[in-house]
């Protein structure tokens, strides 16, 4: 059964340049007017709670962070029918298995609870966030249970402990990475335990190599929340995704509910950004500005970050919603700025899942974790839905 379309006009909203007809592919398990829950067992067709996706070219492949089920799933090329089967899975010995590192211990081809992937060159990174490392293929896996290359944060491929097993955080550590990105070479992750964004300046090619520099922190051993003290330009909570956007860094800061930009790539540690989206101030907090409805400039715990052409688009989490930022003369003109566009919700003042909490729809969203843009098609992991979105983005319109 196909999912509906909303009933609800958006018609003379700034909408997103999205298709209005809603997601063209929806991957994940339908649910039917009859039934409470979308079913989570493990198949080549459901997902539990989703928080990533990687299209690696605008045909295909397809690689999904199948988070609640401990696993990836890999589509051969671009799906083109709702609910199609994934053609490979890593982290579980088949499709119809689950558990974290696949019920046993740590290894280059099991995961514990993925979060952020994305393509770095010719290969392919997951964020492995509850092994507290990031795994690496030196090329895009065309098969299943291909086993990783490289493993970051740890010293090799069977240990798994926060930071190492000791207590203060280091250049090669990590706890609870969450998001990763690749930009000309540079790898970045949002060490999201130790509220710090690594850099890596060149890709690394050793395992457990330390990173070059670090944001959000005054040094590579430092972890406190917002370095310690009130939250400034320069620190951060629970950072969760990055983005360059018209060569500026982006980071989704969800635990200061915010989206700090940098005016350019940073090159030294401990550098502040120059504005923020979803605060009026760096040292405001609050979610949605604290108020309970939201607005075009508040944000609620904005975990997903992705940019095309002109626009910047956020997933809103907690208001589930996507929102989207047009690019300005002047960075510093985008401090508190409110949202060019919106999809998910029927205004900006909304933020109930589904749109009044009803069944999914082609164009509702429930807690969306993450969000990338690849040529013509947004990518966005509906994780309430327990769903992906294959939608498409038109970012030159």
């Amino acid at each position: 059964m196909s999912i509906p379309n909303s009933s609800n006009s958006v018609a003379n909203l700034p909408n997103l340049p999205l298709s209005p007809n809603g997601a063209e592919v929806i991957l994940g398990n339908s649910v039917e007017p009859q039934q409470l829950a979308i079913p989570i067992a493990p198949s080549p067709i459901t997902m539990f709670g989703p928080r990533g996706a990687c299209l690696v070219s605008e045909s295909g492949a397809l690689w999904v962070s199948d988070t609640g089920h401990h696993r990836l799933l890999g589509w051969r090329n671009l799906p083109t029918e709702d609910n199609q089967p994934a053609d490979w899975v890593i982290g579980q010995p088949d499709f119809n298995h689950e558990g974290q590192n696949a019920k046993g211990n740590p290894s280059r081809i099991t995961v514990s609870v993925p979060t952020g992937i994305c393509q770095c060159g010719a290969g392919l990174a997951v964020a492995d966030a509850w092994n507290h490392r990031v795994l690496i293929w030196k090329n895009v896996p065309e098969d299943s249970n291909v086993p990783a290359d490289l493993v970051l944060g740890q010293s090799n491929f069977v240990n798994n402990e926060s930071n190492r097993g000791i207590q203060q955080a280091d250049a090669n550590t990590m706890h609870w990475p969450y998001g990763i990105f690749y930009y000309k070479g540079q790898l970045f992750v949002a060490d999201t335990g130790n509220r710090r964004l690594l850099i890596w300046q060149q890709f690394p090619t050793e395992n457990g190599q330390p990173a070059d520099l670090v944001l959000g922190q005054p040094d590579m051993i430092s972890r406190n929340e917002n370095g310690g003290g009130s939250a400034t330009a320069a620190s951060m909570r629970w950072c969760h995704d990055i983005a360059i956007w018209d060569d500026n860094l982006v980071v989704a800061d969800a635990g200061n509910h915010r989206v700090m930009i940098w005016q350019g790539i940073p090159t030294e540690n401990n550098t502040p950004c120059a504005v923020v989206l979803g605060q009026k101030s760096f040292d405001f907090v609050e979610m949605n500005q604290g108020v309970y409805l939201p607005s075009a400039s508040s944000l609620s715990m904005p975990y997903g970050l992705a940019t095309s052409g002109e626009w910047l688009l956020v997933a809103d989490t907690a208001n589930s919603r996507l929102l989207g930022w047009k690019q300005a003369e002047s960075i510093l003109s985008l401090q508190g700025a409110a949202a060019d566009g919106l999809a998910g919700q029927v205004n900006f003042q909304s933020k109930s899942e589904n749109r009044n909490y009803g069944l999914p729809k082609r164009d509702s969203l429930n807690w969306c974790y993450g969000v990338k843009i690849c040529g013509n098609k947004a990518v966005v992991a509906d994780s309430g839905n327990n769903r992906v979105l294959l939608w498409g983005f038109d970012g030159e319109g």
